[in-house]
């Protein structure tokens, strides 16, 4: 992560490193001298693993693995969320947002954004062009959850260079705000992009991109595109699979090929092989379609509801990839409402990242959890097993 004349670096084993100017402290070195070489920042957070840096111009953020997040450098505008405007050269911890388990984080020119994990955005420190999506212009050196009309987000925007700010549901509807081609939009405006890129490249002053982007140019048609679009085409089908009353064409060579399920069922050796249309009802349309399609497509477009059903189809067939991509979308959907639910069916699906992922939602939001109805309605297994597991975590210390 990069600001105006500072730079820091995030290790595979969590570690924050930092050097540059540091006037404001920037750095995080306990000092306003300059550092010339990386310097490992370990005032207050010591050795607590960073998942994830983020800079502003003369300001630096991280967000840690237990969800707690700091700062240090300029506090100017507010952008640290200390509730002050004084610059700090240690870490701070942002107080006002514990109790709160922060996913991601990122920062503006003198601004910061942060997306917890049950989809609420908070924003803090400048907001002269309403970058901070409150609806008015004032400054804020503390979190303020941002209003976005019920929608969950799933992933939020902002770059050192630009006073704007973006933000994407977890049904794909993408939002911005702020300083766009020199006017002031205080409150978050749907925009017809699919993503968050999108938003920088036409609106933010100067043009620039708020992550690591990469374009290939392809001329032509790529063998997945040509794939993609013979999916569910009755022209060129060979078989059609029938559920719910509903037709889905798709190709038994292509099934072979991606599928090993498919490449046991179109043996000579089975009646399946000379049939051209199979009846499915085991599962619902929208899953099934949803699997035929990731075999051209190697994508999924399910809500995290219905990637539960997919989940189960993954497991039957024995599809490791496709079963890992249905776990990464239905995190992206859990509450507490639901996270007994999506736990019981990590478990029974032996989905464990998923399981863990689970735990530690559950853990964090534990007074919740255990008043939904969901949670009473656990097997008796996976409840005793669950009790261990909080148990062995600390969750009864008190």
């Amino acid at each position: 992560a990069c600001g105006s004349h500072h730079s820091m670096a995030l290790s595979q084993e969590g570690e924050i490193f930092a050097w540059g100017q540091n006037n404001c402290g920037q750095v995080g070195s306990g000092s306003t001298t300059n550092q010339p070489t990386p310097r490992k920042v370990v005032a207050v957070i010591g050795n607590k693993m960073a998942l994830s840096i983020a800079c502003g111009q003369t300001s630096s953020m991280a967000l840690l693995e237990n969800g707690e997040v700091y700062g240090w450098g300029y506090n100017g505008n507010g952008q640290l969320g200390l509730g002050n405007n004084v610059n700090q050269p240690n870490p701070c911890r942002v107080q006002q947002l514990q109790g709160v388990i922060i996913s991601q984080l990122v920062c503006g020119y003198a601004h910061t954004l942060a997306l917890s994990d049950e989809g609420s955005l908070f924003s803090w420190g400048a907001n002269s062009y309403g970058q901070l999506g409150t609806g008015n212009k004032a400054n804020q050196v503390s979190p303020s959850k941002v209003p976005m009309n019920g929608e969950r987000m799933v992933e939020i925007a902002a770059s050192h260079y630009a006073h704007i700010s973006a933000a994407m549901s977890e049904t794909g509807k993408v939002f911005m705000w702020g300083q766009c081609r020199g006017q002031s939009l205080t409150s978050p405006m749907l925009t017809k992009f699919t993503c968050t890129d999108d938003v920088f490249s036409a609106f933010s002053s100067p043009l620039v991109t708020w992550r690591t982007y990469t374009i290939d140019h392809v001329k032509g048609f790529s063998i997945i595109e040509s794939l993609s679009k013979a999916f569910d085409d009755p022209i060129t089908s060979d078989i059609k699979f029938t559920v719910e009353g509903r037709d889905i064409h798709v190709h038994k060579s292509v099934l072979k090929i991606r599928c090993e399920h498919f490449s046991s069922m179109f043996q000579s050796c089975w009646d399946e092989d000379g049939r051209n249309s199979i009846e499915v009802s085991q599962f619902s349309y929208a899953v099934y379609k949803a699997f035929l399609q990731y075999l051209y497509t190697d994508q999924v477009n399910l809500k995290p509801e219905e990637a539960i059903g997919l989940l189960d189809l993954a497991n039957a067939y024995c599809e490791a990839s496709l079963k890992r991509m249905c776990e990464q979308i239905i995190k992206k959907g859990i509450t507490t409402e639901n996270v007994a639910m999506l736990y019981a069916a990590a478990v029974k699906f032996e989905a464990k990242e998923l399981e863990d992922f689970c735990f530690r939602f559950a853990l964090n939001h534990m007074t919740a959890v255990v008043q939904t109805q969901a949670f009473s309605q656990l097997d008796d297994s996976v409840l005793k097993e669950f009790i261990r597991k909080a148990a062995i975590a600390g969750a009864f210390k008190y």
